[in-house]
Parts: C-alpha cells; sequence; structure tokens
C-alpha cells in the first residue's frame, strides 16, 4: 500500500481484474490503471481468473476473448453466476469482433478492438463507471418510492401526516387479532377505508368483509338485517332468510354509524358480542357465528352513553381499540399525497391525463377548511379533472368558495375569554404548531416561516410545550 494513501482512500478504490495470457499486455494495463487509481489484479488464463473471482468481488472485468486452455467467452460463460456484482469488457483483436458481439447479448458491457490506445480503456471504464452509478441510483430511487409508498399506505389509505401514521401503525398491529375496534372521526374521513384495510391486513382477509350502514336502515327492518329471520316470522317472510352477520361468518362485519342504532338492538348486540351467537327473527333457537365486529362512529359515544342515548357497557365493549381519525383540516401536509392519489384515479376512469397541479391551485386546497374531509377533496379533485383542458389543474378549475382562507378563522372560534395577552399566546402557540406540521416538524424552517430567529423558537416551543 502507498504510504501517502489512507486506509479510507485503499477502501473507496475499484477493484479490478486483467484476463490476458500476454505478459506485456497486463504489465502494460496494470502500471496505467493503478496509476489511474484502480486495485488491479491479473490472471494469466481463464481457469485462473474463474479462482479468482470465486474469492473476491471485483468491480470491473478486462478479459481478453482469445486464450489458450480456456477462452474468454468460456470463462465468462462459466463465471457468469459470480459477475452479478462485476461489469465485464471484451478485449478482442481483429476477427474475434463478433464473438464480443456475442457476448454482449450474454451480458459482458462493452468491447474493446485490439490494438487500443490506453486512453480507449480508461475512457470505456469511466463509461461503465457512470453506467454503474446511475444503476445504484436508480435502484436506490425504486427503493425509496416502495418505501415511501409503504410508508405512506395502509389498505386504499394514502397520508403522510405524524397523525395518520399513527393511525397506520394502530391500524396494522390491531390487524392481526379480532380484537373489536372502533374507529371515530368526522364524515368523509376515511372510517370505512380504515375498516378495509384492517379486515384487508388479517387473517380473515379472505372471507367477506360485511359493511352495514346502521342509520341508513329502517329501524323496524333492522333486527331482521342484521339477524336473519324464520319463514312465518312476519307478513312477507315466505322463506328462512341469512341475516348479514351469518353472511360475515368467518369474515368481518363492518358496523358503520353505530351510533345509530336503536337502544332495543343494542341489547342483542352486546349479547352477539358476548357469546358469539345470534338469534334470527322468529327463532326460538341461537346460531353460533365466528365474525370479527370492526365499528365506525361521527359521535361521541361516551358522551351519548352519559346522556343515555347509547348503552354504556356495549360502549366499553366495543372500545377495546379505539382508532380516532384527525379532520383533514388538521394534517394539511397529507392534501398533497392525497390530491395526486385523486388524480391517479380519475386518470383512469376519466380517460384524463392530468399530470399535476398548479402552486395557486394547491395553495387554495391548503387554505380551505374542509369540513366534507378526504371525501369532500375527492370530489373538489374530480369536478377540477373532468373541466379541466390541460395537463395542469388551475385555479380555475376550483370551485370559487375554495378560495376562502383557514386564516379568516376568529379568535372567538378558539378562545373564549377577553384577555389580549392570552389570546395572543393561544394564537401564538396555533401559529407554530402549524409551521411545524408544515415542515414535517423542522424547525429551522419553521423559525423562517414565522419570521422569528431559531433559538426565540426553541424558547416558544419549550414555553408552550409543543411535541412536535
Amino acid at each position: 500500500m502507498d504510504k501517502n494513501m489512507s486506509k479510507h482512500d485503499v477502501f473507496s478504490q475499484k477493484r479490478l481484474l486483467i484476463i490476458d495470457d500476454e505478459e506485456n499486455m497486463r504489465h502494460m494495463l496494470s502500471s496505467m490503471l493503478k496509476k489511474s487509481g484502480y486495485r488491479v489484479s491479473t490472471a494469466s488464463n481463464g481457469s485462473e481468473a474463474l479462482d479468482m473471482v470465486d474469492q473476491t468481488l471485483y468491480d470491473f472485468i478486462l478479459c481478453d476473448l482469445k486464450m489458450p486452455d480456456m477462452s474468454g467467452m468460456e470463462f465468462f460463460e462459466a463465471a457468469r453466476d459470480k459477475l452479478w456484482a462485476s461489469t465485464v469488457i471484451m478485449m478482442s483483436a481483429y476477427g474475434s469482433i463478433d464473438t464480443a458481439v456475442e457476448a454482449m447479448k450474454k451480458g459482458a458491457y462493452d468491447f474493446i478492438s485490439k490494438p487500443f490506445k490506453l486512453d480507449e480503456v480508461l475512457l470505456t471504464l469511466k463509461k461503465a463507471e457512470e453506467r454503474e452509478s446511475l444503476k445504484r441510483e436508480n435502484r436506490w430511487l425504486k427503493e425509496r418510492i416502495r418505501k415511501i409508498q409503504d410508508d405512506y399506505h395502509f389498505g386504499n389509505m394514502v397520508a403522510k401526516s405524524k397523525g395518520m401514521e399513527a393511525v397506520f401503525k394502530i391500524a396494522e398491529k390491531v390487524a392481526q387479532y379480532d380484537t373489536t375496534v372502533l374507529i371515530c372521526g368526522a364524515s368523509g374521513t376515511g372510517k370505512e377505508l380504515i375498516a378495509q384495510g384492517i379486515h384487508s391486513a388479517g387473517k380473515r382477509a379472505k372471507n367477506p368483509m360485511v359493511p352495514v350502514n346502521c342509520g341508513g336502515i329502517p329501524e323496524n327492518l333492522l333486527e331482521s338485517e342484521l339477524f336473519g329471520y324464520k319463514r312465518g316470522a312476519f307478513t312477507g317472510a315466505d322463506s328462512d332468510r341469512k341475516g348479514l352477520f351469518e353472511e360475515a361468518d368467518r369474515g368481518t362485519i363492518f358496523l358503520d354509524e353505530i351510533g345509530e342504532l336503536p337502544l332495543s338492538l343494542q341489547v342483542k348486540l352486546l349479547r352477539v358480542l358476548q357469546e358469539n351467537e345470534i338469534r334470527p327473527v322468529g327463532d326460538s333457537k341461537t346460531k353460533k357465528i365466528d365474525v370479527r365486529i370492526i365499528t365506525a362512529t361521527s359521535k361521541n359515544l361516551e358522551d351519548e352513553a352519559k346522556n343515555g342515548t347509547f348503552r354504556e357497557d356495549l360502549f366499553f365493549r366495543l372500545n377495546v381499540m379505539p382508532i380516532q381519525l384527525p379532520p383533514l383540516k388538521d394534517r394539511l401536509e397529507d392534501i398533497p399525497l392525497l390530491s395526486q392519489h385523486f388524480i391517479n384515479r380519475f386518470n383512469i376512469s376519466l380517460e384524463k391525463n392530468i399530470k399535476g397541479i398548479t402552486p395557486a391551485a394547491m395553495s387554495i386546497l391548503l387554505k380551505y377548511h374542509w369540513p366534507g374531509n378526504v371525501r369532500e377533496l375527492g370530489n373538489v379533485i374530480e369536478r377540477a379533472a373532468v373541466l379541466a383542458e390541460e395537463a395542469i389543474l388551475t385555479p380555475k378549475n376550483f370551485p370559487l368558495d375554495l378560495g376562502e382562507s383557514r386564516e379568516r378563522e376568529k379568535v372567538e372560534d378558539f378562545f373564549d375569554g377577553h384577555s389580549l395577552k392570552a389570546a395572543q399566546k393561544i394564537l401564538e402557540k396555533r401559529l407554530i404548531i402549524k409551521a411545524l406540521e408544515a415542515t414535517n416538524g423542522n424547525r429551522t424552517k419553521a423559525a423562517r416561516i414565522l419570521e422569528i430567529s431559531h433559538p426565540s423558537l426553541l424558547s416558544k416551543i419549550k414555553t408552550y410545550d409543543i411535541n412536535l
């Protein structure tokens, strides 16, 4: 090792193997390439080279085609499985170019015709290095994209905010068990999508998931819809009929808007949860079922239980694993990701070719308060895609009322008192949290957005006990 060369320099050098039966050629190439920074090894024939590639991973291999005992082509074919990390460049004399081309078809990178100038060798190696660099970068990008997709997806949902990241982690864990799940959140936040994701990621995925909107079925029909009925149980019951619980046997039943379930049926649902059995309307016998129950509500069931409109014992039975979905206005960083997700979907269903959204249009989306949450965003993107005459969505493609800014929220909306100092502190804390969320917790960028110094921001974060 060169005394002036550090250990880091040695390890960063590219390993190169020269295979040639002519000693003068090996010596000439070896001297030149060592001066150019390569760690060079040599082999006088294909058999010797086979042993060497078995012991060492070479970045580059310069291999003569015409050699006694074992030709370059024979070496290449014999060693191909060991050359997955190596870029092979063939050296061909006049008359063996066809063989060199054949080697390239089988995986060699390039060939150099003899006699050659030394600059040609260096140029070919430089091109090969650039190619390998691009291949590595490409692999890294593909892996990064795959990781991003894994990180930002759960089932059919996409999100990158910290709030939704926490939701995805809980959902992934609970999916592996038959634990009862209660998904809470405002209308349009994606409660059914989370339920579908839990079902699909669990051991019941091959069996059905049956969704039921408890608020969409008339009360007098709900019991027979859920539990089925026997022939003659009521007028019009001409034959036995399975209920939705029985349809979901060995799978999952998703009870949406469980807060709308009448008190009389809440008692019967509690029995299903406790005994794993149902009683069809008009039947004297019960039936055993094997169903996972996932429920969802936009109501506060704890308050409903206190008010007597929802059974407290049923609430506790359903609330084994609660998942709270934040509204879209509290996770603005998800809007660009969701928007592109919807664009991709509507490009297919509407046969469009929308590429993206202009910054001005995205600014409008980020300022809107989204009372309809993700469902409303999907509807807005679909409408914009239908109206779009160009490949990029612009402000004119969106409804005028979307221009209403979130900044129009009044202090009275989140502050009850009359103290200016108290109101200033509350507003200041909200703006700091908003800046940190917009920058994914990057305090330097957040300070720049807030137009305050970095030390000042750190001081305020400590004062307001902000954990982001």
